[in-house]
């Protein structure tokens, strides 16, 4: 069992030891931060190559991006990764909204699995582990259909999840699905658990959005009922009283349950900020908004 720094200290500040000790626990390894930055490459909207806005994000105080997927240019998007530093995260399957798993149509299902599949390699390509997927919509027919439907069709990109070692990361949307678009906030995390269980899969997991459910129930609650399916988040804020989506910070979400959710479920990772974007400043101030709200120093 690896010890943290802190607890190295408090162990031989008890026997006088902290002073001659401090050299050598300069050199021990510190504890890992809990949240890791990143955000959509669509936010970035400083002008310039794509050097140039990974170089801006990173300026910004991010610590990472995320792409979209099949999209992307790969040989241009290893160059930029090269050039700054900054590293891809994952990315965000492309025209998943349109083209769904969920759908009647046997053909568009077949392409949203190939799209997908692309997804997959091309973010492995660039060193990314994650591919945001919304399943599909409700609007496609009755739950249970739309249920088996888009896990019979999903499941079959797992063995390529695996080989490549990206997962695939739902997320929670307003789309008609595993929740009540019509209800209160008193909805539980319940249907999403289930969903994500039925792939019995460590390859599939929930990039939670923080601020898209919080209109339906409790995001801390949320949290504790996913536990470990949580392999990344997305963040933005939400007014209940405005019924409206907010800056990050702004709203009504309750940041601390979050927080004292996040440390219950001992999650350690990346967190998208999904918000509206804008050049250097703007993106600054995300990345401020972000620390302000995790509590990050």
């Amino acid at each position: 069992m690896t010890l943290h720094r802190r607890q190295i200290l408090q162990g031989v500040s008890a026997l006088g030891l902290a002073s001659c000790c401090q050299p050598v626990l300069a050199h021990l390894p510190q504890p890992p931060k809990r949240i890791y930055k990143t955000l959509k490459i669509g936010m970035v909207q400083v002008p310039g190559s794509l050097q140039e806005k990974f170089a801006a994000a990173k300026e910004a105080g991010f610590e990472g991006i995320e792409m979209n997927a099949p999209g992307m240019n790969v040989e241009e998007t290893k160059q930029a990764i090269a050039a700054t530093g900054l590293p891809v995260d994952g990315s965000v399957c492309a025209g998943h909204w349109q083209v769904r798993h969920t759908s009647p149509d046997a053909a568009t299902r077949r392409e949203a699995l190939e799209t997908l599949k692309r997804a997959l390699r091309d973010t492995h390509a660039v060193g990314g582990h994650t591919v945001l997927l919304v399943v599909g919509h409700g609007d496609d027919g009755p739950e249970a259909e739309i249920w088996s439907r888009s896990i019979e069709n999903i499941a079959q990109a797992v063995p390529l999840a695996a080989e490549l070692g990206v997962h695939i990361a739902i997320e929670n949307v307003w789309n008609k699905f595993l929740y009540d678009h019509e209800g209160d906030a008193t909805q539980t995390a319940e249907k999403f658990v289930r969903y994500v269980d039925e792939f019995q899969s460590p390859w599939v997991g929930m990039q939670f959005d923080i601020g898209n459910h919080w209109k339906y129930g409790s995001m801390g609650d949320w949290l504790r009922a996913l536990r470990h399916r949580v392999i990344k988040l997305d963040v933005k804020g939400f007014s209940r009283a405005k019924n409206a989506f907010t800056k990050i910070g702004e709203g009504d979400i309750d940041w601390a349950d979050v927080r004292k959710a996040l440390d219950d479920i001992n999650y350690i990772g990346w967190c998208a900020a999904e918000v509206g974007g804008g050049k250097l400043d703007r993106l600054k101030e995300i990345a401020a908004n972000m620390d302000k709200s995790f509590g990050i120093k």
